[in-house]
């Protein structure tokens, strides 16, 4: 390899040193793609980022984005550059459930045993109304009684009918309902809530799971709430992409 050394007056005091090398083939970088845009964010992401990049047209060309709604799924997309393979990216942005309210496995069909259920009750104290009704429900649990009753019905009809009915009702030392005080989702005060416990019945194992209709519907609320108001203040600052429901 050949270098060459050169001395350039730039001025009456400036001077500058240029070295030229001779190197056997062409030193370029490779011409890479563009880098598409894929964000995964909070709920609030996709309103976020537009109203930081509406003003850069070069990013933001409202009538070449679009957004796309998925309730069931809470979440928000925008989708930027929809025309150009190049340049097309996405920002998501979603409503999670909040750990803890998924921990208790409410509406999930999580299967607890009495005992499981108690100490997990126990060290999750703080979500209960009172001291005291928390202790009442790990003690009932912990020390859990049970009786089933088992009905049975049949009978045959002069016209060949056949009904053959079978029941079982457990009846336990637990309440039907208690109060919890929880965030459903991430980032939200917390609400509250009535959960009952309902058995299942395996041979002579009694198992549990916690349903409550009353955050059910807080869930199907508060989750069109929030879509609802970024819907809204994304057609405030940029009417002209498409809003599109799934």
């Amino acid at each position: 390899m050949e270098s060459k050394k050169y001395n350039i007056v730039m001025g009456d005091k400036e001077k500058a040193e240029i070295i030229i090398r001779e190197v056997p083939s062409v030193n370029e970088l490779p011409v890479k793609p563009p880098v598409r845009l894929a964000l995964l964010g909070t709920i609030i992401a996709p309103l976020e980022f537009l109203s930081k990049r509406i003003s850069e047209t070069d990013q933001i060309f409202q009538k070449r984005c679009h957004i796309m709604v998925d309730r069931e799924g809470m979440s928000i997309m925008l989708h930027t550059h929809e025309d150009d393979e190049y340049l097309r990216g996405h920002i998501m942005g979603t409503l999670e459930y909040h750990p803890k309210f998924e921990e208790f496995g409410i509406n999930s069909g999580k299967v607890w045993t009495p005992s499981e259920l108690g100490m997990f009750f126990k060290m999750n104290r703080y979500f209960f109304l009172t001291k005291e009704d928390n202790m009442k429900m790990v003690s009932d649990l912990m020390n859990f009684k049970a009786t089933v009753d088992n009905k049975i019905e049949r009978s045959l009809k002069e016209s060949g009918d056949r009904t053959d009915n079978f029941a079982q009702v457990v009846n336990s030392n637990l309440p039907k309902a208690f109060l919890l005080e929880i965030p459903i989702f991430k980032g939200m005060p917390p609400e509250q809530i009535e959960v009952e416990t309902f058995a299942s019945i395996n041979g002579r194992e009694v198992s549990f799971i916690l349903i409550s209709p009353g955050a059910q519907q807080l869930v199907e609320e508060i989750r069109n709430k929030i879509i609802d108001e970024q819907l809204t203040k994304i057609r405030e600052i940029a009417p002209d992409i498409a809003i599109i429901e799934c």
